[in-house]
């Protein structure tokens, strides 16, 4: 039968090697896997993280294995390319950095043999992903193991998978499991298939290999039933000649029946199952990707604690391990290929190879419930012949290879809800981050609402929403501010609004943790995308971590926010308590500042006076929660954004009581007319940063082809993009352009704002 011998340990590590090795060199370093040599350059930002060919070697004999044996290599992820090598040779490459894939060494490995893997993350046109919000981080980051199996045996080779293909039809109480496994050279063996529930066999056939399907039953099924009740069952395979075992493997399965409906959302097992859950990217600090199970353990446990019920494992492939957890913990899944941002046509056969892989090794999953073709792909617009086709591709492609699941893509807000790319899909969801990155909080439900009433048989869901956090603080909190007082209202916004609209199929908050994003520059520290509800180390939870677990956990809690926020100047402060206890009490030093009963959100507010150094308590039943505030005279700078990247500092701007300044939006700029006038004034000096905005012959002949209408990223300008606009300050345009102006040019634009009074 097969062997599984995991080889991590005592590899040689080279950045320099130009060329497979033929011998170790001593310059080399010596590593254990899973690793990457981005650990370090990839998160510190300047997006400036290398991006190249590194090679890992080991030394490997034949002898160390049986005769009459074929010995495969399988590496379960190597970022993006990777190419492996037997003494010098060449024997496969492979393009995608998520996957698992395997190849024969048997005929090339010698007494003694170096088994070389170069790694390659290397900017390309061919693989994705290329251009998005994370560092793809190169290196070969899990586990590597040898397998040996006799000449007849469970294909190795098929896109990576598992062999063993297991499709379970719910009827009545019973569950039809239909089996297929793939094989080779397995003429005149026959395959023994078995269904064990907790070690006892329910079920077993024997056919020939040449067939290699069968039907099985499962009489009074346990369902597969999500957190409430996540029953697996397991399907072994023999693959016999006589009496004799060839070879074997086994896989967990689960028997549910679900559906996506678009009044009643997600419904599994025929009862409504709102999805409300999160988004995980995997990597950590120092050692980006390069996970145990450890590290994937720690996640599911505090997503888990979190009360979310789905995950959108973003923006790729995850490690089988995760997978695992994921169904034994009872979690909905949105599995996806990291088709991102950019559409390249010349990677359309990438995005089919990876499409195959992550559907082909990880259909036995019952955590998985939908397919995702791509993510913000149509960045550059989505009116693209190529972009369209693609997905269409995609979506036939999967449908072929699974009959049981579903299709999805994440939309980019800008992108219009009546571009066909919107609608090839079997559901839908958007990335929206109104009151994050321009509009404000509250637009969220109304675009939902308008989505659904106009495309009422199209499922829609809500796929990323956010708001980045740091350590800074205020009693003020303001959109753009990075403090984790504004995260918190903008999660407790969108709860409000997700709660009453059960037809949203999905909601996934954006991000679980931050994450590193080499090119990032925001919020003060850069590398890093700060959207999480738990920081990049996980060592802590966010007060929007506790907003989540208040409204979704059944586990009891009482939290006081804003602990990291001990100065104050104010003379009352509020003080927000999250809990899912049916009342709640504070106590400032010992005395009760009242009670709440909990209202229809899981949100309790009180104010307190604020006088020398106060001990804030807060009681729900047996629970509690201390946290303590501190009277002082004036702010205290350490809570407030220190960002080395802006062109202008908060307090070079004058700010005028009762007059306009670069700190309101545009949507209030826009109100007087002297405002408008200021503001065109602006745009001007912008003008060379503005695609639609072109003298060139092709701009102009692309704009007499589309009827003369504006367009900015390949976008027609419509009317969401232009209420998102209006929630962006000044300020934070100029921020986020880059610097496109100098401060003296932006002091000028905030002095004749200065002149202007407000409109209400």
């Amino acid at each position: 039968m097969r062997k599984i011998i995991n080889i991590n340990n005592d590899w040689l590590f080279s950045k320099t090697q130009k060329n497979a090795p033929a011998d170790f060199q001593s310059e080399w370093e010596k590593i254990n896997l899973p690793h990457t040599y981005n650990g370090s350059d990839g998160q510190d930002g300047g997006n400036d993280y290398y991006r190249g060919k590194c090679f890992y070697a080991k030394e490997i004999s034949k002898n160390d294995f049986e005769e009459d044996r074929l010995v495969f290599l399988e590496i379960n992820g190597a970022n993006s390319s990777s190419e492996v090598f037997i003494d010098g040779e060449k024997l496969f490459t492979h393009h995608g950095g998520y996957s698992t894939f395997r190849v024969d060494i048997t005929d090339k490995l010698k007494d003694k043999s170096i088994l070389s893997v170069a790694t390659d993350n290397s900017p390309n046109d061919f693989v994705y992903p290329q251009m998005a919000d994370f560092t793809f981080y190169g290196g070969l980051y899990r586990d590597v193991n040898i397998i040996t199996v006799a000449k007849s045996h469970f294909d190795l080779e098929y896109y990576g998978g598992p062999g063993i293909q297991i499709t379970p039809e719910i009827k009545g109480t019973s569950a039809e499991i239909d089996v297929k496994a793939y094989v080779k050279n397995a003429e005149n063996c026959d395959i023994k298939f078995a269904i064990k529930d907790n070690g006892k066999i329910v079920a077993e056939k024997i056919v020939s290999a040449s067939k290699a399907q069968e039907m099985l039953t499962i009489e009074n099924v346990h369902l597969w039933n999500g957190r409430k009740d996540p029953y697996l069952y397991t399907m072994e395979a023999e693959l016999i000649s006589g009496e004799k075992v060839l070879d074997n493997i086994s896989a967990r399965f689960g028997c549910r029946t679900f559906e996506i409906d678009p009044d009643r959302g997600f419904i599994l097992n025929g009862k409504e199952y709102p999805l409300r859950g999160v988004s995980r990217h995997q990597d950590r600090p120092g050692i980006g990707n390069a996970l145990t199970e450890k590290e994937h353990r720690e996640d599911i446990d505090l997503i888990y604690e979190l009360g979310a019920n789905t995950i959108r494992l973003a923006h790729y492939q995850h490690s089988q391990t995760f997978y695992d957890l994921c169904d034994e913990k009872g979690f909905v899944l949105w599995a996806e290929i990291p088709y991102i941002s950019k559409h390249m046509p010349s990677g359309r056969e990438n995005t089919i190879s990876q499409m195959k892989e992550l559907v082909i090794q990880n259909y036995n999953h019952p955590s998985i419930f939908v397919w995702g073709l791509s993510n913000e792909i149509t960045m550059n617009g989505a009116k693209d012949e190529s972009l369209v086709e693609n997905h269409k591709e995609l979506n036939d492609l999967v449908h072929s290879l699974d009959k049981t699941r579903l299709t999805t893509v994440a939309a980019v807000t800008m992108c219009g809800i009546d571009e066909e790319y919107v609608h090839i899909s079997d559901v839908v969801s958007y990335n929206h981050y109104f009151g994050w990155y321009g509009g404000n909080v509250h637009m969220n439900g109304k675009w939902f609402d308008d989505f659904h009433k106009k495309y009422p048989k199209k499922a829609i869901g809500l796929s990323e929403y956010g708001a980045e956090a740091l350590n800074w603080h205020t009693s003020n909190p303001e959109q753009g501010d990075y403090t984790e007082e504004y995260q918190s209202y903008y999660h407790e916004e969108m709860i409000k609004q997700i709660i009453p609209r059960k037809y949203i199929w999905a909601t996934h908050v954006w991000n679980m943790f931050d994450f590193a994003a080499d090119a990032r520059s925001e919020g003060g520290e850069n590398g890093m995308n700060h959207k999480g509800l738990v920081t990049f180390d996980r060592q802590y939870k966010k007060d929007s971590f506790y907003a989540y677990k208040a409204w979704l956990s059944d586990e009891k809690f009482v939290h006081i926010c804003s602990k990291r926020y001990v100065d104050r100047v104010e003379d009352v402060t509020k003080v927000t308590v999250y809990s899912n206890c049916d009342e709640v009490e504070l106590f400032a030093n010992g005395k009760s500042v009242g009670k709440q009963k909990k209202g229809e959100y899981p949100f309790f507010r009180f104010e307190v006076k604020n006088e020398g150094e106060t001990i804030l308590k807060a009681v729900a039943g047996e629970y509690t929660d201390e946290s303590k505030i501190r009277k002082v005279e004036t702010f205290n700078e350490d809570y407030r954004m220190k960002d080395e990247g802006s062109v202008i500092n908060w307090f070079e701007i004058d700010t005028p009581a009762g007059y306009l300044s670069i700190n309101d939006t545009l949507g209030d700029i826009l109100k007087p007319f002297k405002g408008k006038i200021v503001l065109v004034k602006t745009l001007l000096k912008l003008k060379n940063t503005l695609s639609g905005d072109s003298d060139k012959p092709k701009e102009k002949e692309k704009k007499k082809k589309s009827g003369g209408k504006f367009s900015v990223m390949g976008f027609d300008i419509n009317k969401t993009m232009i209420e998102m606009a209006k929630g962006f300050t000044v300020k934070r345009i100029l921020m986020m352009i880059g610097g496109q102006l100098s401060k003296e040019d932006v002091l000028e634009i905030n002095k004749s704002l200065n002149k202007i009074k407000k409109k209400k």
